[in-house]
């Protein structure tokens, strides 16, 4: 599904993101952890588009997209939620979701002109598969509230709720356990489990390690822009060089 290959981000003389190659199978749940400024968020903005590698290719199901821009990513099933989530706070929830619908004829002024009955259509199957997804995501009855008054463990959901009106093939997820109560995230691995058996592919920032261990069956291990480390949750958490990279720092790069 996502092949890296000696994928560098440098500021400068700084490099945030060191020759990482990796690649995540169709179907995967894939996780990616190390020290806070090890590189992971930079990884996941090359990756999204939102930043231009410095060097080395990206691939997505066996086409380079390193340098296509972010939305032709996603229009290729790549998705990416952000460790804050920032939903557009005056609009309702449901507002927030239908506003990712991707390829909408009434965003373009002429078709309003010409095709009225298909834009009323298409807005109608959009609102029906919002709703839909924010059931799913136990949101439905905070639909029609303003988004600013949200939790941060259902912003976490709506942010989600948001990715999926899309259809990814892929969803870079950063951080979905941060700053949530523990129920929610309950809720949250047993969703990303369903949706994960519905065919979408995931990789994940994640630095609550139950998490990890419950959802990944992969990990990557960055250390100062590098990858050290690869395997199940149960065998990286016990290599050396992984143990020395949390409790010997590698800090001084920024995330």
């Amino acid at each position: 599904m996502l092949e890296l290959r000696s994928v560098s981000k440098h500021f400068g003389g700084m490099k945030a993101v060191d020759g990482v190659s990796l690649s995540v199978g169709s179907g995967d749940i894939a996780g990616l952890i190390g020290p806070n400024g090890a590189g992971k968020s930079t990884l996941f903005s090359a990756i999204a588009g939102v930043v231009k590698p410095t060097a080395g290719e990206i691939l997505l199901r066996g086409a380079r997209i390193e340098r296509e821009p972010a939305h032709r990513r996603l229009g290729r099933g790549l998705g990416r939620t952000f460790q804050i989530p920032r939903p557009f706070p005056a609009m309702t929830v449901l507002e927030n979701v239908l506003a990712a619908a991707a390829v909408q004829s009434g965003e373009r002024l002429l078709a309003n002109l010409l095709v009225g009955g298909r834009i009323g259509r298409e807005e109608r199957a959009n609102a029906n598969k919002a709703m839909a997804l924010l059931e799913f995501l136990t949101l439905d009855k905070l639909a029609a509230s303003p988004a600013r008054g949200l939790s941060g463990g259902q912003r976490k959901l709506l942010e989600l709720a948001r990715v999926l009106m899309a259809d990814p093939a892929i969803i870079l997820l950063d951080e979905p356990a941060a700053g949530v109560n523990p129920s929610l995230i309950e809720i949250i691995i047993e969703r990303l489990i369903e949706i994960n058996k519905r065919g979408v592919t995931f990789l994940i920032i994640e630095h609550n390690m139950g998490l990890v261990t419950r959802l990944c069956r992969n990990v990557f291990v960055m250390a100062e822009g590098r990858l050290i480390s690869q395997g199940p949750p149960s065998e990286v958490v016990r290599n050396a060089r992984v143990i020395e990279a949390y409790l010997g720092g590698a800090q001084h790069e920024p995330a």
